[in-house]
């Protein structure tokens, strides 16, 4: 079921509401969004971020879709309906999925790490582990579930981002 106030109908033809049943478990929204990219590039589509804390169930959940460049307009995007006796909230001004721009075709090749490589990899991970109370120090803090959180690895980052990529 479709509830809320889309408006009037806006005159062009279009389908309205924006919104339709799609299967059984999915519905889509009509979004005639035209996103143009460069030769060599795509749109990948996915929930966005914030479904993934919402505790309300609320944020609708987009289906993962890529869309390459040369296809001229997105007509509709699909999303999962919500679980049994839950809403999906579409609101002005609200993000409800996250669009990112990726290579179309990507060349590379998964290789096995070395035993050297693997052991530096770990070396490096016990340093951190062992030094995080320094470089967490005035960043802790302890959620609801009492699972302490810090900053060490935005610092570690900030860090690493003065150096040249290894």
């Amino acid at each position: 079921m479709f509830d809320g106030d889309f408006g009037p109908p806006p005159g062009d033809g279009r389908l309205w509401p924006p919104f339709r049943t799609f299967g059984e478990h999915y519905y889509t929204y009509q979004i005639l969004l035209d996103l143009k990219v460069e030769a060599g590039f795509a749109i990948k589509i996915e929930p966005h971020p914030r479904f993934y804390t919402d505790s309300t169930d609320s944020v609708p959940i987009a289906v993962p879709a890529l869309m390459r460049n040369w296809w001229p307009m997105m007509f509709f995007m699909v999303f999962k309906s919500p679980a049994e006796g839950r809403t999906h909230i579409f609101r002005s001004n609200e993000p409800f999925a996250q669009f990112t721009l990726i290579p179309e075709e990507c060349d590379f090749e998964l290789v096995k790490m070395s035993e050297e490589e693997a052991a530096e990899r770990e070396l490096q991970a016990r340093r951190i582990h062992e030094s995080r109370a320094t470089l967490s120090v005035g960043t802790q803090w302890t959620s609801t579930s009492d699972t302490v959180f810090d900053a060490t690895y935005r610092r570690i980052h900030g860090a690493a981002r003065k150096f040249p990529p290894r």
